[in-house]
């Protein structure tokens, strides 16, 4: 006799046999990492860096790539790969040890940098505090808190601020890799490269770019992937000919639009008992990647269906 729901990870069989709807549907909601094959190596390049020796000139990465194409996810999945240890001393002491640190750049100066730093490290400061004293504060700390990578996140925001402030930030990048004697991470959109540039820093830093996919073999093996986590009674086949090809229509070959899709048809399948994504709900359901407003517009009557009763 088959087995029950043999199309499905262990963790989402569980989901479906246990949970109700809403459960189901707020598994959907929760972040998952899909594996990849271009994911992977990335991963392993950023492990490389991480076991560079130190020395007076570090590497440097840039990671970039379209909006909403999994360059966060990538960075994410590295943190949790080296999650943060604690120590104590011969006094029996505790001493928090962080391996990698991912901040989020929200500006265009250094000023804003040392501030993203130390927001994410959770540690107070005073904001009337002069950009000098939080440069000393925010290398104290990562010294302190033993930190062998620093990740900058969204860095194409340096762009907001003026060429003067670019290279101010740059500068003050180059100041924590030379203080602290690790590899620093930068993670933008294609963009992010006119920062480099235009900052005379581009030597400093290798570039990985995530491109779009392609409608190929690994396209395919990415939709069976997502299949398996998909908490759906019956199997859709969404690495098949026809459903392959609408989903990469649908999704422009975009990572983040492409999961997003996928969970806003598994949540109609649920929601009305269809227990699998058919060409049907691809094509009706979700709005697609495309610069078309028009082709982004919600049917919310399809979504809901008569809400007069």
């Amino acid at each position: 006799m088959p087995e029950t729901y043999a199309h499905l990870l262990p963790e989402s069989k569980e989901v479906v046999i246990h949970k109700n709807t809403e459960e189901r549907i707020e598994y959907l909601e929760n972040k998952v990492w899909i594996n990849y094959p271009l994911a992977q190596k990335v991963i392993l390049y950023l492990n490389d860096l991480l076991k560079y020796p130190k020395q007076d000139k570090m590497p440097g990465l840039l990671i970039v790539g379209e909006p909403n194409i999994g360059k966060s996810a990538i960075v994410s999945q590295f943190a949790k790969l080296h999650p943060d240890k604690t120590l104590e001393d011969d006094t029996g002491m505790s001493k928090a040890m962080k391996t990698v640190v991912v901040a989020n750049m929200e500006g265009g100066d250094d000023r804003t940098l040392y501030i993203s730093i130390l927001e994410q490290l959770w540690t107070p400061f005073r904001p009337t505090d002069t950009t000098q004293k939080l440069r000393h504060q925010t290398i104290h700390l990562l010294r302190e808190l033993n930190v062998k990578m620093l990740i900058l996140d969204e860095i194409h925001n340096l762009l907001k601020g003026t060429a003067i402030k670019q290279r101010a930030v740059m500068d003050a990048i180059k100041n924590l890799t030379n203080s602290l004697k690790i590899p620093i991470v930068l993670v933008g959109i294609m963009d992010a490269v006119t920062v480099l540039n235009e900052a005379q820093h581009v030597s400093r830093f290798e570039i990985v770019q995530l491109p779009k996919w392609s409608n190929d073999k690994e396209f395919a093996g990415l939709l069976a992937a997502f299949e398996r986590w998909l908490p759906l009674k019956k199997p859709s086949g969404l690495y098949k000919a026809e459903m392959k090809k609408l989903l990469y229509e649908h999704s422009n070959g975009n990572l983040g639009h492409l999961r997003r899709i996928l969970i806003t048809c598994a949540k109609y399948a649920i929601q009305n008992d269809v227990e699998q994504i058919t060409p049907w709900i691809i094509k009706n359901v979700p709005t697609k990647n495309s610069k078309n407003p028009m082709e982004r517009i919600v049917n919310l009557d399809v979504l809901y269906g008569d809400t007069s009763t």
